[in-house]
């Protein structure tokens, strides 16, 4: 009991560090992927920190399995070079007993992992999606920002305002010695220049009023006609009506959806391949997770020749094997090449079993030398 307590500890310790570091890393990929999207006006900068946050979430349950993995295979080998798995066995302990306290550790984790590959992975993505379309389909006004060309909700115009004191709460552009629209219509092309300008809401939409400008017309057949004004009224269109998410209501519009966003309860009532190929690999994270206790178990041992981070290294390549596998079913899935079920009992049953196969030959002490010295000494006999 004193040994499986303090064995407990130690993973818990080896656990929460492994995370903390992966989670580190993972946050500055992120931030940098998150930041050069905003540079490229993809997202608004003030989103920023909820796109990290929720692609974080999405891809937790993937870190947290990952740390699971490294914190067996580190605590085991460090049990292994301090003869502490000598003890264990000299006191008459199997390999098989010591699942007892690594499953009593793991079981919670893997059940977090379950239920974040279930509903919090569909849900994150479906924020973050929300995020992007959102700002990807707000209106003119909210479009304008000072020193940057924008292109209008429509695609039919590029808005210019090089003004630093742009406040578009007061809906006044003022100060806008370069303010610039183009605009593309009918095979015409028109550029318009203005020093100030304003918004108004009128009945029928919104309004950007240009004071003292000039207007240049572009003609298909090259042709100029430059005019000047006084004031001008050119409508911008407002904001867009956000769809709200996924109607369930709607069949075809739930099939073009994105699988990634659609939950879980939703993809059992969908016999459409590339949501059960969605489906399964949603249910493999969590069997995967178990198969990795198992595999951490029988891939670990003590080679003296080897460097402290070569078990580390082996974990790394079953675990990326494993991931890469696991994508490939769901592919294999999508592409209605096998059903969900008969994969996961291959894929997962397999591994299962191969990894019970090497718990039972490290128990058992097989060798290929020693098989092949008892198969010579029955020849011998034999004779």
């Amino acid at each position: 009991m004193l040994f499986q307590t303090s064995i407990r500890r130690e993973l818990a310790r080896s656990f929460g560090a492994t995370l903390f570091v992966l989670l580190i890393i993972v946050l500055t990929m992120m931030l940098i992927r998150a930041l050069r999207y905003a540079s490229k006006g993809a997202i608004g900068p003030s989103e920023v920190a909820l796109i990290l946050g929720f692609s974080t979430l999405a891809y937790f349950h993937v870190l947290l399995t990952l740390s699971m993995f490294i914190c067996v295979v580190s605590t085991l080998t460090r049990m292994y070079r301090d003869s502490e798995m000598a003890v264990w066995f000299s006191s008459g302990q199997s390999m098989f007993n010591l699942l007892r306290p690594i499953f009593t550790f793991s079981l919670p984790i893997v059940l977090l992992i379950m239920a974040l590959s279930l509903f919090g992975w569909p849900w994150a993505n479906a924020q973050t999606e929300e995020l992007l379309s959102r700002y990807q389909t707000r209106g003119d006004i909210e479009r304008i920002a000072p020193g940057q060309f924008q292109e209008s909700s429509d695609g039919s115009r590029v808005l210019y305002v090089d003004d630093d004191r742009n406040t578009r709460g007061s809906g006044q552009i003022e100060n806008a010695s370069k303010l610039f629209v183009f605009t593309r219509k009918d095979d015409t092309e028109t550029v318009i220049t203005a020093r100030s300008g304003r918004i108004e809401q009128r009945e029928d939409g919104a309004f950007a009023v240009l004071n003292d400008g000039q207007s240049t017309e572009i003609n298909q057949d090259q042709t100029l006609t430059i005019s000047h004004f006084g004031e001008y009224g050119m409508r911008i269109s407002e904001q867009q009506a956000q769809s709200g998410g996924i109607d369930l209501n709607n069949r075809d519009a739930l099939l073009r959806a994105n699988p990634r966003m659609v939950s879980t309860p939703v993809l059992f009532g969908i016999d459409v391949p590339r949501f059960q190929g969605e489906l399964g690999w949603r249910l493999g994270m969590g069997l995967a997770a178990l198969n990795l206790v198992l595999l951490a178990v029988a891939s670990t041992n003590l080679n003296v020749r080897s460097s402290r981070s070569g078990g580390v290294l082996l974990a790394l390549m079953i675990f990326v094997i494993y991931y890469n596998l696991l994508n490939y079913a769901s592919d294999y899935i999508s592409m209605d090449k096998a059903g969900m079920l008969p994969t996961l009992l291959v894929l997962h049953g397999g591994v299962f079993l191969f990894a019970l196969l090497w718990l039972y030959k490290r128990q058992q002490q097989w060798t290929l030398g020693g098989w092949l010295r008892r198969r010579g000494a029955r020849a011998e006999v034999a004779a």
